[in-house]
Order: C-alpha cells, then structure tokens, then sequence
C-alpha cells in the first residue's frame, strides 16, 4: 500500500513538473483541411497570437482528406502531452459520427479546449430571384413542393445539413443537388441553375456585395458581424428556433494533462480578446466566440446530438 501511495505521489509529481516546464519546444497544430480553408485560416490566426504567448513556434500540419476524419485521427492518436493540437470544426468532430464509420470517437478521443469561432451561414438566391424577403420566399416554396432545388457543398456536409433543419422548421419540401465543394454550388445558385442555397457568410459575402446573389437572413440567432443589415432567419422568417452556426475550435487528445489544457484555453481566451485577431476573423467572415472550458464538453456533445437528429430526420446517407 505504501508503495502504491508512493507511486501516485511521483507520478502528480511529473505531471506538474512536466506543465510547469510547458512548453519547451514547438508546437504542432494539425488542420485536417487545405490551406485556404475557413479552419485552416482561423487556426492560423490563432496560433500566430499563440505562439508569441507561449515563446514557441507553432507549426501548421495540413493532413486534408477524407472530409477531415484524415488529420483528425492524425491528432487523435498523438502523444496527449499538449505539442500536438488539432483545429477542429463541426464536420470531422460533430457530424461525422452520425453520417459514417470513422476510427476515432471525439467525445472520448478528444478534449476540446477553445473556441475560436462559430461561423453563421446565410441563404442565399441569385438576384433574379421572385421573392423579396424570408416570408415570401417560404410561402413560395409551400405552394409548389419539390420544384425548387437547393444546392449544398456535399452530401452530409455542414451546409446540407444545416439547409435540411431550414427546411424542416420552415415547412417546406425541395430537391437537394449536390456539388463538390462549395464554389460550383454557389456558381449554379447565381446563374439560377439551383435555386437556392444555404452556406457560409464568409462564402456568399463577396457574391452579396457584387450584386449577383441576394440573402433573405443568416442562420444563427444573433446577426452576422459581416452583414450587420442583414436579419437572421429566426426573425424574418418567423423561425424562433432555428439557430444554427458552423464551429471551430482547438482540441488536444483526451489524456492531455489538466494543466497544460488550462494553460492552453487560458492563453487562447486571452489571445481572442486582441483587437487585431478579431478584427481579421470578422473580416475573413468569422465571428469569435467564447465558451468557458468547463462547459465545451456538454458543448460537444449538444452539437453531435443535433447533427444526428439532422441526419436521422432528412434520412441522410453518407455518398
């Protein structure tokens, strides 16, 4: 017995040893998307500021593929000792365990210790459009089911999955068309192809401003930083429960030792209170956000309940 007290002694000992000489050397953040990608510049963002907080490098690892279940799986099975972080968002942590068989269990692989940002998603028509608001739109809709045809970047994506809760809160029945990736999708719904889509304000934004997409309200309750004119769905378009937003965040393996994990949230909170950080996430289209750590795990699991009922109700499979 007092052997076995002397053992977990030593080992609390490491532990904070270990914390307390936190960092020591680079950091490795793997993004399971491309460059270019919105989680790929939020991460980027963030880690400058990191970096400069913790006095050493940190180094992007972009492991793209399999919609982000590649370099998610990647960081899963890292060493837990706080050098390897993973950005993660909506599709490879939340939705992803509903739609198809992946080799990691986020909730209990992961622990998520931040959120950088939850990005709202605006619908969107071409200008052309005949409707001039989110109540004519929706009766439009309601009179003629499965005429219109909405386009998302893919089957299962966030952006099919959020337009499927629009639907299904708004009453109305359309035709999914998917593409691969969003900028096909976006072309179509501008040249009137596709009638309409639900994505990303980051995505549609410059498509607003040049005149040739017009929205009719954003996705989540409160109102996009980057549209501030523009009303959210819940409001214009009477559908007091729909809110719904994309997310992204940094996550460390489960396993990672509590005061590293403190060390890191509370380092990532501090640096998304810059002025300069926030001001280049608003302007690349993402809205900072904050969640105190203790409640990111009932966070986490919230999001992959939602997306499965999302999935389970439109009967969605995996292509």
């Amino acid at each position: 017995m007092k052997r076995l007290a002397l053992f977990f002694v030593a080992a609390l000992l490491s532990t904070a040893a270990v914390a307390q000489g936190y960092p020591n050397r680079p950091i490795k953040v793997i993004v399971p998307w491309p460059p270019g990608q919105a989680t790929d510049i939020a991460a980027r963002m963030l880690a400058e500021k990191m970096q400069d907080a913790l006095k050493q490098p940190f180094i992007i690892d972009n492991r793209a593929g399999a919609g982000g279940s590649i370099g998610t799986e990647v960081a899963v099975k890292s060493p837990a000792d706080g050098y390897t972080l993973l950005a993660a968002s909506s599709g490879p942590v939340s939705i992803m365990p509903s739609l198809q068989k992946i080799p990691y269990e986020p909730l209990k692989d992961l622990t998520l210790i931040g959120l950088i940002t939850r990005n709202p998603y605006a619908l969107v028509v071409a200008a052309s459009f005949p409707a001039n608001n989110a109540k004519e739109f929706i009766a439009l809709l309601k009179s003629s089911p499965d005429k219109y045809t909405f386009a998302s970047s893919g089957t299962g994506a966030t952006a099919h999955l959020v337009s499927e809760l629009f639907n299904s809160q708004a009453g109305v029945k359309a035709r999914h068309v998917p593409y691969k990736g969003s900028a096909p999708a976006i072309t179509d719904v501008m040249s009137g192809q596709v009638d309409y889509m639900v994505e990303t304000v980051a995505s549609v934004a410059p498509h607003l401003k040049s005149g040739r997409l017009k929205t009719f309200g954003v996705s989540t309750a409160r109102r996009a930083a980057a549209l501030p004119d523009t009303p959210t769905l819940a409001e214009a378009g009477n559908l007091p429960d729909y809110d719904i937003g994309a997310w992204i965040g940094y996550a460390v393996p489960a396993g990672t030792p509590r005061d590293i994990v403190l060390r890191l949230s509370g380092e990532m909170q501090k640096a998304l209170q810059v002025p300069d950080l926030k001001e280049r996430l608003l302007n690349a289209g993402l809205d900072p956000v904050a969640i105190p750590l203790d409640e990111l795990p009932a966070f986490m699991r919230r999001e992959q309940e939602r997306y499965a009922a999302i999935i389970k109700g439109a009967n969605i499979k995996a292509e």
